[in-house]
């Protein structure tokens, strides 16, 4: 199969054929007819995470189609339309047994702990445990943002931070995460703040509900302008970009009793934030971290997605053949984000 391959951290990554992956017991080989390019991927490409062996493919947002099938997989077949989160729960440990997939003590990750889904094909672990059902009319563009960025909103603004109608709820940082907790957000009748660099991102944020928008620059206290906006403090803020002054901005913006949700993450010591942990303790702020969505719990947010109520597709802003990942991988590192953008590794694969 063809691949995104990188050798060193850092380093060009390049287009190449490798051996096609086999289908683990209980797991599955999808045919991956989109895949998202999406900041984690960076991350790892940088050389942030620790799971990631060299040589490496990366990609962990993907839709496609089941191509085969391993042994001991119960609920699956050759052909079926799937998506899967990008933690592929074990089922099996104590925290699956609680329903908490999203932090499986034994989870794996495409893209991370294994090769991911920049690729003709991928490998998934625990197939009966891991895959949702693509229904027949989302295409597969639009599915394979749900795995990561999408549902990882999805549950960070409703499970985590626990949004109600009428409140406050400021987002700092606006790529695909950030837009799609504002579009959530705006849709579960909260009143968004929007936060980002790029006039782009922001003009995207004001398209899918933000009431208000903010122009992070050097010499701009966003903290102070969230307070003003919203008379006094968001009360539920996430930091979906994943920086130091992002972070320390998003606690920054609350109100009393006020919920910050980490959604981006802070790789390594130079991401280390210094909170202001006197007013988390002052003001009774909640600091909570989220971590994806596990695949039992999708059903809510597809039924959503159904109805109209959520558009995801309206996030995608761009497509790329396979040829171009390498540099667009790259380009993350620098270039603003506005919207998504996804991957087609097979010729008119966004169907």
């Amino acid at each position: 199969m063809r691949a995104v391959v990188f050798e060193r951290y850092g380093e060009p990554a390049e287009v190449r054929d490798v051996p096609d992956p086999r289908p683990p017991a209980g797991g599955v080989v999808v045919r991956v007819e989109a895949t998202g390019l999406c900041r984690s991927d960076w991350h790892g490409w940088m050389g942030h995470d620790p799971d990631i062996v060299l040589p490496h493919v990366p990609g962990h947002e993907l839709a496609g189609v089941v191509e085969a099938v391993g042994t001991g997989v119960a609920h699956w077949r050759v052909g079926d339309r799937v998506t899967a989160p990008f933690v592929c729960a074990c089922g099996r440990c104590a925290d699956c047994a609680a329903g908490d997939h999203q932090v499986c003590a034994r989870q794996t990750q495409p893209g991370f702990t294994h090769w991911g889904s920049f690729a003709e094909y991928v490998a998934l672990d625990h197939a009966d445990v891991n895959l949702v059902a693509v229904p027949g009319e989302l295409s597969y563009a639009t599915a394979a943002g749900l795995g990561c960025r999408f549902a990882t909103a999805f549950r960070a603004v409703v499970a985590r931070g626990r949004v109600a109608a009428g409140e406050w709820v400021a987002v700092h940082g606006c790529g695909g995460v950030g837009l799609s907790a504002v579009m959530i957000a705006a849709a579960a009748g909260g009143r968004v703040v929007a936060v980002d660099s790029a006039p782009g991102a922001l003009e995207l944020a004001r398209r899918f509900g933000a009431a208000h928008c903010v122009a992070a620059a050097p010499g701009v206290d966003t903290a102070q302008a969230v307070r003003e906006l919203t008379g006094g403090g968001a009360h539920l803020s996430l930091d979906a970009l994943g920086s130091p002054a992002t972070a320390v901005a998003s606690v920054g913006g609350l109100r009393r009793r006020g919920r910050h949700v980490q959604v981006g993450l802070l790789p390594g010591a130079a991401g280390a934030a210094a909170l202001p942990m006197e007013r988390v303790i002052g003001w009774e702020l909640e600091i909570l971290g989220s971590h994806g969505m596990a695949a039992h719990a999708y059903p809510p947010m597809l039924e959503l997605v159904r109805a109209g109520v959520l558009r995801p597709d309206l996030l995608v802003t761009s497509t790329i053949p396979l040829d171009a990942a390498p540099a667009a991988l790259a380009a993350m590192g620098t270039a603003p984000g506005r919207g998504v953008t996804v991957i087609l590794p097979r010729s008119g694969a966004a169907g």
